[in-house]
């Protein structure tokens, strides 16, 4: 009866690769650094353009997608199944999540907005914490951008 040995190789990650990495990794924290100490401008940001339509909506929402958009009057605006709130029931969980580590109120309104340019956003004025909506994909913009036109 004999038994053979593989050798296994010693190096699973090439030393050559885990060094290429550690320098990528030193010069991200390089520029990163250079450009917080120099205070860069910001250049990789959506342009700016007047606000053309605007909304101060309530959401809620719960885990399994489902969501209820609510004017400030407290009308229902859209009640969400969740085969259709998934990404408004999403946006609301991170609002959330914002809201409670601030020590806020979770029930405030929100601000949808769309400029000029086409493009949808949402706007937290309690935290400040904002998102451009195209950045998910015009889909999801769509979902909201049909809140904001009803």
């Amino acid at each position: 009866m004999t038994t053979q040995t593989h050798s296994v190789d010693r190096e699973m990650i090439p030393r050559a690769l885990l060094r290429a990495v550690g320098v990528l990794i030193l010069a991200v924290l390089a520029l990163v650094t250079y450009a917080r100490v120099t205070d860069r401008p910001l250049i990789a940001t959506p342009p700016d353009s007047p606000v053309v339509a605007e909304r101060i909506v309530h959401l809620s929402g719960d885990l399994s997608g489902a969501a209820t958009v609510r004017a400030e009057d407290g009308s229902i605006i859209a009640d969400l199944s969740p085969e259709q709130g998934g990404f408004v029931s999403g946006v609301w969980r991170v609002i959330l999540r914002e809201r409670s580590n601030a020590r806020l109120a979770t029930d405030g309104p929100v601000i949808l907005r769309r400029d000029a340019g086409g493009r949808v956003s949402i706007h937290d004025p309690s935290t400040g914490w904002r998102a451009d909506l195209m950045g998910f994909g015009a889909d999801n913009a769509k979902a909201f951008a049909r809140l904001l036109a009803q």
